[in-house]
């Protein structure tokens, strides 16, 4: 096993802009991509659920990450989405991220077929693991069962990890559970946990995590940050307070429509908002109201100019 963790810190799960076409913007990606850096995320998840990654094609998802390692950005702070409910697919994304020197994949269950068994579970991640058949390849687990309605039980990662030590490395509960990502980190120490919220990053650094993969990391990636880099000094509950206040303020809307609204409000770019369906668009209302809601109550506002 190994000794450090490949990725720790503040992981964002990067939103993806579309062009007035529907298709990927390139160029506004990277962009997004690189502030998120400046602004103190420690890695990047794109093709997550934040990013709307089961809406966007193999293809557009591959051509994305090409981009991202063409324009100089790290791969191994790259830690894509490859999870698909055809094991082909995952293959290949896979197999495309460690040619491209990712640090890791973040990978789903095949999610469609429900109550699958842990044999067949198993024989997914299996299948996937000896068919890229490299040493560099290192998956992350992806365990959001409130969207996914399969995840990860405990016997079930044990298996994995015994079964391929030094590729299933870690995890991301996006359960909303803590009991169950305390559980997680108590019955697999050095195994690189990452809560799916900042509400339980101090929690779980105190119990052994290794940070966190955030939505809200696109958008409050620095406060984060200073709980990371804290979070054993005296302030540490108080900073975490108020990144818990400004999480659950911002998720009272439809999380990825509001994140997605806040970035087009600050960057004064409406075609950030654009979502693919089935995602709609957060009401003009709505979109003042919790831009006044979030400056008022949290001080909140993006200044995209001081990270650049």
């Amino acid at each position: 096993m190994k000794d450090t963790p490949i990725f720790s810190g503040v992981i964002a799960p990067v939103v993806t802009p579309f062009g007035e076409d529907g298709s990927p913007d390139l160029d506004r990606f990277v962009e997004h991509c690189e502030w998120l850096l400046a602004d103190g995320c420690t890695g990047l998840a794109p093709f997550g659920t934040t990013s709307e990654g089961n809406s966007i094609g193999v293809d557009e998802r591959m051509e994305l990450l090409e981009e991202l390692v063409d324009a100089e950005i790290d791969p191994k702070k790259l830690m894509p989405g490859t999870g698909s409910c055809a094991v082909s697919d995952a293959i290949i994304l896979a197999e495309h991220a460690v040619e491209l020197g990712c640090g890791g994949v973040l990978m789903l269950p095949p999610f469609y077929y429900k109550n699958p068994s842990e044999e067949g579970l198993f024989r997914f991640f299996a299948e996937v693991i000896e068919e890229v058949a490299d040493d560099a390849l290192k998956v992350y687990l992806y365990h959001i069962p409130p969207i996914a309605q399969v995840g990860f039980s405990l016997p079930l990662i044990e298996r994995l990890r015994k079964e391929f030590p030094n590729t299933v490395v870690g995890l991301k509960d996006s359960s909303g559970d803590w009991a169950n990502t305390k559980a997680i980190l108590d019955a697999f120490p050095g195994f690189e946990v990452f809560p799916g919220s900042e509400v339980f990053l101090l929690d779980g650094l105190r119990n052994g995590a290794a940070g966190c993969i955030s939505a809200t990391a696109n958008v409050s990636a620095k406060a984060i940050r200073n709980v990371y880099d804290h979070w054993q000094g005296p302030d540490a509950d108080r900073l975490q307070g108020e990144i818990t206040a400004l999480r659950k303020a911002i998720q009272a809307y439809p999380l990825i429509p509001v994140i997605k609204a806040l970035i087009a409000h600050y960057r004064e770019d409406p075609t950030w908002a654009d979502l693919r369906p089935p995602f709609t668009e957060l009401p003009a209302d709505e979109v003042a109201k919790a831009v006044k809601l979030l400056a008022d109550t949290h001080g909140f506002k993006l200044d995209f100019q001081a990270a650049a």
